[in-house]
């Protein structure tokens, strides 16, 4: 198989790892839209969430907890949840994922969402992995 999360879920490409659990990984986003933008992904591979009955509720508990690990240590106030399924929606690694996105207040709402921002992900890592 040749799937890039897959290869990361493995240890064989590097990611800016955050939150890790026996049933998913999450990571930094490398074209984040904020800063902090993070993607859940289950260990095995699925898909897409529309194909696989079981996938998203299996990671949904990362999901949350990544959700909240943004609010805390990043100071987000809310975050966007979202997951494409297919192609034509935009998802461009066919293995299901989930989009966790930080939202600050000077810049609200999902129509306000700007596209890819510069972000020092190195910086944003080591504050999101740093005890609290």
């Amino acid at each position: 198989m040749d799937c890039l999360f897959c290869a990361i879920v493995a240890g064989d490409i590097p990611a800016r790892r955050i939150y890790e659990d026996e049933v998913a990984i999450a990571f930094l986003d490398i074209h984040p839209w904020q800063e902090g933008h993070t993607l859940v992904v289950p260990r095995r591979h699925s898909v897409d969430a529309l194909a696989d009955d079981e996938a998203l509720a299996e990671i949904a508990p990362a999901v949350a907890r990544v959700g909240r690990l943004l609010k805390e240590r990043l100071g987000a106030q809310a975050c966007n949840i979202l997951s494409n399924a297919g192609p034509v929606s935009g998802q461009e690694v066919l293995h299901t994922h989930v989009h966790v996105l930080p939202r600050y207040a000077d810049n609200p709402g999902i129509t306000g969402m700007r596209g890819p921002v510069d972000s020092d992900l190195d910086a944003v890592e080591e504050r999101l992995r740093r005890a609290p």
